[in-house]
């Protein structure tokens, strides 16, 4: 079987063209080959299936083995890879690809005749109208509910000063800074909120730095594959949130672990764009 490691942002996905490949078990598989030890290494598997409204559909599994309804920076490398494997034609720089959180039109950045950035429709984020509060780490944390497709809960450094009671020291996950954004034990907390009651289909969080209404930072744990390098639905939620509560511009630089990504939110509508970029590492088989 041949694949395709891709990544947006350090968001790395194993893909398998299924136009031309057969996935018997894609949840076992997705288990087996994201081990970053025994396996390629990657944060989970995404089939390119055909679809009856679409040019592709992007079908997601995290590297535990669930599946997930959609993944902003896994759907800019589906249409990174069906432009650049000649699967539309070479004139067009938009493409249409179906998930199970609907279809998504994502406008291509064309460079010496491949994609290298892609801007996404990411539909309508759904933000409560009231902030939550959730206990994880041995303290309360506030958080707003956001649906980008996937589920999501917010947390803004600045209406969690708690946070920096729980902080450790030795931890640099923020890229080996010693800001509180860096030392957040996600490895603790993350799995206390994924699993909480409140969400019994799980949850991504996310925590926000602000650094401007135009500029935050942002550390993600990923329902079924913890502490990813970014998260573009997350990326997506965390603008909504923050435009909607006055926080953020509408238009906001997103520095994730392993990159930048652009989020425009209508406030009027909540239809939100993510830009960033898509990227092949390398291709394979499996024998």
């Amino acid at each position: 079987m041949k694949f395709t490691k891709m990544q947006g942002c350090g968001n790395d996905y194993i893909y398998v063209n299924c136009f031309e490949e057969n996935v018997q078990d894609p949840s076992d598989l997705a288990v087996k080959l994201s081990d970053r030890r025994y396996g390629i290494g990657s944060d989970g598997l995404i089939l390119i299936e055909p679809s009856d409204r679409a040019d592709a559909f992007m079908h997601m599994f995290n590297r535990d083995g669930s599946e997930g309804k959609m993944c902003g920076n896994g759907i800019r490398c589906v249409a990174k890879y069906i432009y650049d494997n000649g699967m539309v034609p070479p004139e067009r720089k938009d493409v249409l690809i179906d998930t199970k959180a609907g279809l998504r039109e994502i406008r291509l950045d064309i460079k010496d005749g491949k994609a290298a950035a892609a801007s996404v429709d990411m539909g309508i984020a759904e933000v409560a109208a009231e902030s939550e509060n959730i206990a994880a780490g041995g303290i309360d944390l506030c958080f707003t509910a956001v649906s980008t497709g996937n589920p999501h809960a917010v947390f803004f450094l600045d209406d969690n000063p708690a946070l920096s009671g729980i902080t450790d020291e030795d931890t640099s996950g923020g890229g080996g800074d010693c800001t509180l954004l860096s030392r957040i034990p996600l490895e603790i907390i993350g799995p206390e909120i994924e699993s909480s009651g409140r969400f019994p289909d799980g949850v991504n969080a996310e925590f926000v730095e602000m650094i401007s209404p135009e500029e935050i930072s942002f550390r993600v744990w990923e329902r079924g594959s913890g502490e990813t390098y970014a998260c573009g639905t997350g990326a997506t939620a965390a603008v909504a949130a923050g435009c909607f509560a006055g926080k953020l511009a509408c238009k906001v630089l997103v520095h994730l672990r392993g990159g930048d990504l652009e989020i425009e939110c209508d406030i009027d509508t909540g239809r939100c764009i993510m830009t960033g970029p898509a990227v092949t590492v390398f291709t394979g088989e499996l024998l």
